[in-house]
């Protein structure tokens, strides 16, 4: 017989990575695609952006984390993951959401890379004018 365990699903995007987190209530370690934090994120940074909404909202080794992200480079998984795990955290426990809408963790990053236009060599970077 299996037990089924109760989680909280959330979705976290930035730039062009997608991150899909499972917060189970139970406590534990943060795996990112099957690979614990250290291993995945080596960079101390990586991991305080990951564990933010943690220590925003005195959360701090309360749940189990489940990750799988894709796409985009290592700092845009990053912040995917920070913004899927704040999303699952209100969906937990909807107190929550006041600190973390403050620390701004709830909010989709709109930044993403310009197209190229044609006639230029990037999205604004043009050729040299020579005047003669």
């Amino acid at each position: 017989m299996t037990t089924q365990q109760q989680y909280y699903y959330a979705t976290g995007r930035r730039k062009n990575a997608i991150a899909r987190v499972r917060l189970y209530m139970e406590k534990g370690p943060v795996v990112v695609n099957g690979k614990p934090i250290e291993e995945a994120f080596p960079w101390e940074n990586w991991q305080r952006v990951i564990n933010e909404p943690f220590r925003t909202s005195d959360t701090q080794g309360r749940f189990r984390v489940v990750a799988k992200v894709s796409g985009g480079g290592i700092t845009g998984q990053a912040g995917a993951i920070r913004h899927g795990i704040a999303r699952a955290l209100q969906i937990a426990d909807p107190n929550l959401r006041t600190p973390l809408k403050r620390a701004g963790l709830l909010t989709r990053d709109p930044r993403v890379k310009e197209r190229r236009k044609y006639g230029l060599k990037k999205a604004r970077k043009a050729k040299q004018f020579t005047k003669r």
